[in-house]
């Protein structure tokens, strides 16, 4: 019995590999380059042109932006990009192998978070969650592993700062730092971390809340040294009238969540999310309510009698919980923000896997009584087979025909390339924000907004028709003269 188990663990673990290996390369050479991987891909460009830190502004008036705040993914995704292109390696798969060494990343984290808590088996479901999330639907996705953005290198920072934490709560500081240096929206992990100091401190009373503050002191003063370097980067390079601003418009970008308002409900929110997990609904909200059910009755009976051991996994559970609970209900509660659940994405793909990790491991600890531990295994097989059929699901779906590749995008842009290059071109004007993006950061060109004041003059790239004189046609996307 013993042996079937481990040839049947082996070759599921075999499979998820197989399975995860798929979805990156597809994510790495299939799918096209958008917009939002666009803007993001101006920083490291221009850091290696000698224009600093600054993107090309395209939503902050179009034209050369230091620091620019409508850029959340950081630097400590975005540097390391610019190590990767000084090799002259293609710029979009350089730029995104980076976020695709994260995703690796994440995967071992929670691989080893997993079997923290539940053992091989909960480590085996924990690497399988993300694989059954999608994020690719709506206006504003995360394609795949590999997109330029920093959803998941934050997600693999918060993973693997909850690892640090029982033993090195300083250096868990320093990674969730970086997290938020990675995307702002990190910063909603901070909860998460607080309640499991709290019950990984000693003592009760007062003395529990001398030992937690004896724990966090350091933790919370590493947390801001990232930011604080970034920011100290923005004054040297801005000057002091220059970072005042810069810190009003991040204010004001990082409370409006970079959008307008959206009038969306949290009813809808949470539809959004239940569709986002390669199956039915339905099949979602069973396996979260099996997931979180089994969770929260292993807290309840291993509360009072906790070995160690328990107590990490407790430790664990809650900081899943709050953190999980952190990112949707902002995102639910957000009117003004999209149904884009991109948003909560961080928080899904760091905590919903500990959360089916701590389900497997309660249903281990379940009490001895017959009934309640053929339940529970029950429950616990089914929402294994439910994040199965949701992994392979989207594993399936990455062989569907797609309208737009990279190759095909790469085609279509050749002959605009071409022309930016004969002629010259620096600028170029997207017309409207969107897919016109990506092309002109591919053409070589730097990108500005058609209705900009800095674009009046400039020639505009378009995948409608031109109003003006077609200067190049490339079949997909013209460049029209300005008007």
């Amino acid at each position: 019995m013993t042996r079937a188990r481990t040839v049947l663990f082996w070759a599921v673990a075999v499979a998820l590999v197989i399975g995860h290996a798929i979805l990156a390369w597809h994510s790495l050479v299939s799918w096209r380059f958008w917009e939002d991987e666009a803007l993001n891909l101006t920083v490291p460009r221009n850091l290696l042109d000698g224009l600093g830190y600054a993107s090309d502004g395209a939503l902050s008036g179009s034209m050369i932006t230091p620091f620019d705040p409508r850029i959340s993914t950081g630097p400590v995704v975005l540097l390391p990009v610019a190590a990767v292109l000084a090799t002259g390696i293609d710029p979009v798969i350089g730029a995104r192998l980076v976020p695709l060494a994260y995703w690796l990343l994440l995967l071992a984290g929670l691989g080893v978070l997993g079997s923290r808590i539940g053992g091989r088996w909960a480590a085996v479901l924990a690497i399988a969650v993300p694989l059954a999330f999608t994020t690719s639907a709506g206006f504003s996705p995360i394609q795949g592993p590999a997109d330029l953005l920093g959803e998941i290198p934050a997600a693999a920072l918060i993973v693997w700062a909850l690892i640090v934490l029982p033993r090195r709560a300083w250096l868990a500081g320093l990674l969730l730092g970086l997290a938020i240096q990675a995307k702002l929206i990190a910063l909603l992990a901070l909860p998460a971390f607080a309640v499991a100091l709290w019950v990984l401190s000693d003592g009760t009373g007062w003395a529990r809340f001398r030992d937690l503050l004896r724990r966090s002191w350091l933790p919370i003063l590493l947390v801001g040294v990232p930011t604080l370097l970034v920011e100290l980067g923005a004054l040297i390079s801005l000057g002091p009238a220059g970072f005042v601003r810069h810190l009003r418009s991040l204010g004001g970008f990082v409370l409006s969540g970079g959008q307008g308002n959206a009038a969306t409900s949290a009813l809808q929110k949470a539809g959004t999310l239940a569709d986002s997990w390669s199956l039915p609904a339905a099949a979602a909200v069973v396996g979260a309510i099996i997931a979180v059910g089994l969770a929260v009755a292993g807290i309840v009976l291993r509360w009072r009698d906790a070995t160690p051991a328990d107590r990490l996994v407790i430790a664990y559970a809650l900081a899943a919980f709050v953190g999980a609970l952190a990112f949707v209900g902002w995102w639910a509660t957000a009117s003004r923000l999209p149904l884009w659940v991109r948003h909560p994405a961080p928080g899904v793909f760091a905590f919903f896997p500990i959360i089916a990790a701590v389900a497997v491991w309660a249903a281990i600890r379940m009490p001895r009584h017959p009934v309640v531990r053929i339940a529970a295994v029950v429950a616990a097989g089914a929402l294994a087979a439910i994040v199965a059929a949701g992994s392979v699901l989207h594993v399936a779906a990455q062989f569907a025909p797609r309208p737009l590749t990279l190759d095909r995008q790469r085609a279509e842009i050749a002959p605009l390339a071409d022309w930016v290059a004969e002629n010259d071109i620096e600028w170029l004007a997207a017309e409207p924000w969107g897919a016109a993006v990506a092309p002109i950061v591919l053409s070589g060109a730097h990108v500005g907004l058609f209705d900009a004041p800095a674009m009046k003059d400039v020639p505009r790239l378009t995948g409608l028709d031109c109003q003006t004189e077609t200067l190049v046609d490339g079949g997909m996307f013209q460049i029209c003269a300005a008007p």
